[in-house]
């Protein structure tokens, strides 16, 4: 029989996967002595067998039982008793922190008559009602479903008739009556009274923490965050420990570091008589946690020590939720801390310093989508601004866009293509859909460890919050800030590093960072605004550097322009990966394309083509003038022949009103009836790529010749290009063979003119599946591979890519067919499956063979590891995507364990 239930004795962080990481790390600290309330965790395993079952598994109960006897054992309270009850918190806690799973219920255990014995045994009336408010307010929503306004409008109500400013300024006797109000909301809204028995309590609690796990809300995180349906959720019972007991008493979160900057320091929220959630949900604002070192300077202490030998255990930032009653800390939760992409790069450099981790082990923390964020543009400061207010920087970024109130307006405008900014009091796990979409989360309450902060932070989101002057007022659709008065649909502008928030659009500027990686480390320097910049951008140039030097796969761009080609030299590419030559016959020079499609004979054709040579040859000239020393892989015309072409219809029309007019022009009736002779139904796996360079001879021999005769100029000029040929949408050896006896000898005819020997590389892409699964054979005539993983999505799924994304692509995402777009993220199963085949039949034939990607997919993290295992030796992206891409190149060998320099 499996064990349902983990006392926190028992486990440890390694556990996540059967304990989530609440219960993992519960144990741990329990494991090291810290002061952790009594308590257990009822297993992932249970969850999966009650989605699987319909219903709890009957031994959970009995182990409940026996766990929640052992706790009334161990501080001598009875669940339900009416003198000294055992109160209880239920939390969910899966593997992965998950904002849209259920929120915490505390004070499981009081009823009725147990609310009397908390009082006596407190010696607080007021402290016990407002415990027993608590429980039926967090039971109701979270547990029987009722919506959380209904609470919150009658406290907002009660605050205002007993002229309390704060929850804490309610007598005893007005929550008395707030529990009388809340205890008919729950009859009237969920059809029965609140339930009494303190177990009943719990076994609803549990099975709604199961029961979360499927809510809409968690669901659209799961997706968002590409987190497996099939795990489950643990359940963490926690003893109860009361930071609303008086002033000596409080609740707080904290960090080892600072999350926003990643400078050491005491960073943290705290609330004296406030019990945990407050915090987090942001209802009151906070003070800073280095003010509770006056107000208890013991706990303080203790805290301080708890905090030191967290981050030294995980030896990385920790996150933390604690409680002090009467004076007495405990420890509530803490885990691995969600930071900011610049606070990423701080704290992995940091550490290094402080001898806690290597740094293989600093570049596996930071991510290529955290240096992502880091190269977008930042306001400028120099440009007229109009300043509404200033609060607390909780996530950097720049954001602009209207503002939306709530979720279902935060969709409609993103879906008509606006950008937002989600303006809220505080937010809360309901409003996770709209701070998906949202480019900018602000809000006029809470702290650095409030939701709107933590889940901002782990989006990449900017967010400002705690903005005390900032009134949302959702029923009139009005946000009123220091006497301006705004609508939803206003833009704003909000700076996520100063925590300052304008009116109207801002001008942005290229960050600091982005600077340093197109200009150098010392341009990059001198644009940082202040001590913390620079400091940022050295730490970006370490770990860039280190995973320059580890990393084992080289890093090419796609580029079809000297100066595309010159922008990803200076970001770092050692080469390009793809030039997509087709790119060059488009604009001016399409009239030349036509002039080969019309032509009526070889004489004609050969002509039309040799007026494209010079133009070709200064193309590649330039290309491979800015890549100098590097390698430099030119694709032969690729795309299908129609996007050179006029549009049928529309030719078609000109021509029938031209004959209508009595003013037809030869030339557009020949033009008309070579597009009708040459129109595909579905040109994307029609005449195009390898077929149309047999199809029509001469092209791919112009391109070929342009390139030697660039070649022989360049070297003639002391330069050393190095071109490589690749054939597109090879699909037989006899293609490529066909294609390569032309090239290799208009190479040696070229080479002898000018007296040079030109053994320039000729290889090809692999973009059907049927290349990758005759690869063996293909490599018999190929120098290099080249995988076109954009065209091998399409053909594996049968998707044509510009069709589908916009057709049923969101279907797919939402019922879960699609984790994430195939043409985005590889997908490894089955596209992978063929690139893996394609690598093993290639080397099979010729072990050496140089192999590497030129699809979009190169510039992608997750799809970066999977060609560094699938032992690809390059990858080839946009230029913008090239320092992202060596990043992951390098986190990639250095998660691998391996040494690039061994």
């Amino acid at each position: 029989m499996p064990q349902y239930v983990y006392r926190f004795s028992e486990g440890s962080k390694d556990q996540k996967d059967l304990l989530g990481g609440k219960g993992a790390n519960l144990a741990e600290m329990t494991k090291l002595g810290l002061p952790v309330p009594p308590g257990f965790t009822i297993t992932t395993e249970a969850c999966r067998a009650y989605m699987r079952d319909g219903h709890v598994p009957p031994e959970l109960r009995v182990e409940v039982t026996m766990a929640v006897r052992e706790i009334e054992d161990t501080i001598g309270r009875r669940l339900g008793d009416f003198h000294e009850p055992l109160l209880v918190s239920v939390r969910s806690g899966a593997k992965f922190s998950m904002p849209g799973m259920m929120e915490t219920v505390l004070n499981i255990g009081l009823n009725d008559a147990s609310v009397k014995g908390l009082a006596e045994f407190s010696g607080d009336e007021r402290f016990a009602w407002d415990s027993y408010r608590r429980l039926i307010q967090m039971f109701g929503k979270t547990v029987l479903g009722i919506d959380g306004e209904h609470f919150a409008h009658t406290l907002d109500e009660k605050k205002r008739t007993a002229g309390a400013a704060t929850d804490i300024d309610l007598t005893a006797e007005d929550l008395k009556e707030l529990v009388a109000e809340f205890k008919a909301i729950v009859q009237e809204d969920a059809g029965r009274e609140f339930p009494q028995h303190p177990r009943e309590q719990l076994d609803m609690a549990i099975e709604a923490v199961f029961d979360s796990w499927n809510t809409e809300r968690a669901r659209l995180y799961r997706r968002r965050e590409r987190i497996p349906n099939d795990l489950g959720t643990a359940v963490n019972v926690v003893t109860m420990v009361f930071g609303n007991l008086g002033d000596t008493s409080g609740t707080g979160v904290c960090f080892t570091r600072d999350p926003s900057t990643g400078h050491s320091g005491i960073y943290g929220d705290y609330l004296a008589n406030a019990q945990g959630e407050d915090v987090v949900a942001g209802i009151r604002n906070t003070l800073p946690l280095a003010e509770l070192e006056t107000l208890d300077k013991k706990s303080y202490d203790d805290l301080r020590q708890a905090m030191r030998r967290l981050e030294t255990h995980y030896r990385d930032l920790c996150d933390i939720e604690f409680t002090i009653e009467r004076g007495k800390l405990w420890m509530l939760q803490t885990r691995v801390g969600k930071r900011t992409a610049a606070a990423a790069f701080r704290i992995a450099t940091q550490l290094v310093d402080e001898h806690l981790i290597t740094m293989d082990e600093a570049i596996s923390r930071c991510t290529g989508a955290q240096l992502s964020q880091l190269l977008f543009p930042q306001f400028d400061g120099e440009a007229e601004r109009h300043l509404l207010t200033k609060a607390m920087p909780a996530s950097p970024g720049a954001a602009v866009g209207e503002i939306v109130l709530d979720n279902a307006q935060a969709i409609e405008r993103t879906s008509a293509g606006a950008k937002v900014i989600l303006v809220r009091r505080e937010t809360n796990p309901d409003d996770l859909a709209g701070m998906i979409v949202a480019d900018g989360i602000l809000t006029a309450r809470g702290g650095k460890t409030s939701h709107a902060a933590v889940v901002a932070r782990g989006m990449g989101k900017c967010a400002v919050v705690g903005a005390e002057e900032l009134d949302v007022d959702r029923v009139s659709g009005e946000v009123r800030i220091n006497g301006t008065v705004l609508h939803a649909g206003d833009t704003i502008a909000i700076d996520g590093s100063s925590g300052e928030v304008f009116l109207g659009e801002v001008p942005v500027v290229d960050s600091p960072v982005m600077i340093y990686i197109s200009s150098g480390l010392e341009a990059g320097l001198a644009a940082a605004e202040d001590e913390a910049t620079k400091e940022l951008v050295h730490a970006i140039d370490r770990v860039l550097g280190h995973a320059d030097d580890v990393r084992r796969m080289r890093v090419r761009a796609n580029a079809d322009t000297a100066e595309d080609a010159r922008r990803a030299r200076d970001r770092g590419a050692e080469g390009i990966g793809l030039c997509r030559t087709e790119h060059q016959f488009l604009g001016d020079r399409r009239v030349y394309i036509e002039h080969v499609v019309l032509a009526e004979d070889d004489e004609a054709r050969l002509a039309a083509l040799e007026e494209l040579l010079p133009l070709q040859r200064t193309d590649f000239v330039e290309l491979l003038d800015a890549m100098d020393s590097l390698p430099t892989t030119i694709r032969l015309i690729d795309p299908p022949l129609h996007e050179f072409l006029p549009d049928l219809t529309e030719l078609a029309v000109k021509v029938a009103l031209a004959k209508e007019r009595g003013q037809v022009e030869e030339r557009d009736v020949k033009l008309l009836a070579a597009v009708q002779r040459m129109h595909e139904q579905n040109p994307m796996l029609g005449l195009r790529g390898v077929r149309l360079g047999l199809k029509i001879p001469g092209l791919f021999a112009l391109q070929i010749r342009a390139i030697a005769e660039a070649t022989v100029e360049l070297r003639k000029a002391g330069k050393n290009p190095l071109p490589e040929i690749m054939v597109p949408l090879v699909g037989s050896m006899r293609e490529l063979q066909i294609v390569r006896e032309e090239a290799v000898r208009i190479l040696a005819e070229v080479g002898a003119a000018a007296g040079v020997t030109l053994d320039l590389p000729i290889g090809c892409m692999i973009e059907l599946p049927r290349a990758a699964l005759t690869a063996h054979r293909i490599a018999e005539e190929a120098d290099f591979f080249s995988f076109g993983t954009n065209d091998l999505t399409q053909t594996t799924w049968g998707f044509s890519r510009d069709d589908v994304e916009g057709a049923f692509f969101a279907d797919y995402l939402e019922n879960g067919v699609l984790t994430i777009s195939p043409f985005e993220t590889l997908d490894a199963d089955g596209v992978g499956a063929l690139v893996v085949s394609g690598v093993t039949g290639g080397r099979s034939t010729k072990p050496h063979l140089h192999m590497g990607v030129c699809g979009e997919h190169g510039g992608d993290p997750e799809s970066i590891h999977f060609f560094h295992d699938a032992g690809l030796d390059y990858v080839s992206c946009s230029p913008f995507r090239v320092p992202i891409a060596r990043l992951e190149a390098g986190r990639a060998a250095a998660l691998a364990g391996e040494d690039a320099t061994a």
